[in-house]
């Protein structure tokens, strides 16, 4: 299994996982054809399949819960999930 597969599926995790790094996640969203833009605000902004959905850096390398959660969400609706990789 590819590094950037593990990366979307922790997202897709129950119980969801406290530990994924950001930079690292948004690498493999690339990956899977997302276009990131971060800008001076902390918020990466994901276009994919023509949706965009701005996801809030912390200043620490892990996201947050609820950060996973909205990710999550907008991964769903795109069609980028666990199950489709």
């Amino acid at each position: 299994m590819s590094k950037h597969k593990q990366k979307i599926q922790k997202v897709f995790e129950h119980p969801m996982s406290g530990n994924i790094d950001s930079k690292k996640l948004l690498v493999a969203l690339e990956h899977y054809g997302a276009k990131v833009d971060v800008n001076k605000e902390h918020r990466a902004i994901i276009h994919l399949n023509g949706k965009e959905h701005s996801l809030t850096l912390s200043h620490r390398p892990e996201l947050s819960k609820d950060a996973i959660t909205k990710l999550r969400h907008f991964l769903e609706e795109v069609g980028l999930t666990a199950d489709k990789l």
